[in-house]
């Protein structure tokens, strides 16, 4: 009997340790979802801000702080992301064959959570211009925010194929298969290239962060 209690009370005391570990992951991978890092910014410390603290985009190309975290803004209306469009459209519409002007609609359509249009105008600057990582790893991000988180992976893979030491790709690949493909040992996997790769990274104590909460997350499956 005094075995049996003693089970009872360990398989308890596992389920409360599962919970925490549970719990705590939840919280980094809400913090690590809401995050990603564009395809050309520069890695610096992010300072995540608090949900109210996060602001809509301005609406004009560059407007994000390079470096930095980006936090997903709020919605804003079809007529305020049509009338803040217009300028930058109006620009395209007098090079249309220039692959930055479409590149910077697309960043505006993806700050505006407007992801089909952003990907409409990421696929026409990487046909006017193939081999850009830059665009290619923003263009995965926004198919994994419809739900295509296999075809966000195909696509930061061509980022790596263009540039394999690319630290924005493979940081978002193993958010994408982590949290997209429920695969943390592959996310893990993009995370030690992304490492081994950028030994400088400023991100990699926070990058380390995540490898262990996947790695508590693989444990549990």
């Amino acid at each position: 009997m005094a075995n049996s209690a003693r089970n009872q009370n360990n398989s308890t005391a596992w389920t409360a340790t599962q919970a925490y570990v549970l719990a705590a992951i939840c919280l980094v991978v809400g913090i690590a979802m809401g995050y990603f890092f564009r395809g050309s910014a520069s890695p610096a410390a992010p300072a995540a801000p608090t949900q109210a603290a996060a602001q809509a985009p301005s609406g004009m190309p560059g407007s994000m702080s390079p470096g930095q975290l980006q936090p997903i803004p709020e919605q804003q209306s079809e007529e305020q992301v049509a009338a803040a469009a217009k300028p930058l459209l109006d620009d395209l519409a007098t090079d249309p064959k220039n692959p930055d002007k479409n590149s910077h609609v697309g960043d505006f359509y993806f700050d505006s959570h407007v992801y089909p249009k952003a990907i409409t105008y990421y696929e026409q600057s990487l046909k006017l211009k193939p081999e850009n990582p830059n665009v290619l790893t923003d263009l995965g991000t926004a198919y994994f925010y419809l739900g295509d988180s296999k075809t966000a992976v195909a696509k930061f893979g061509e980022a790596l194929k263009h540039n394999p030491t690319h630290a924005n790709a493979l940081f978002n690949l193993g958010i994408v298969k982590w949290q997209g493909l429920k695969d943390p040992k592959g996310a893990i996997e993009a995370w030690e290239r992304l490492l081994k790769t950028n030994p400088n990274y400023e991100q990699k104590d926070h990058v380390r962060e995540l490898m262990e909460r996947a790695k508590a997350h693989g444990s549990m499956s």
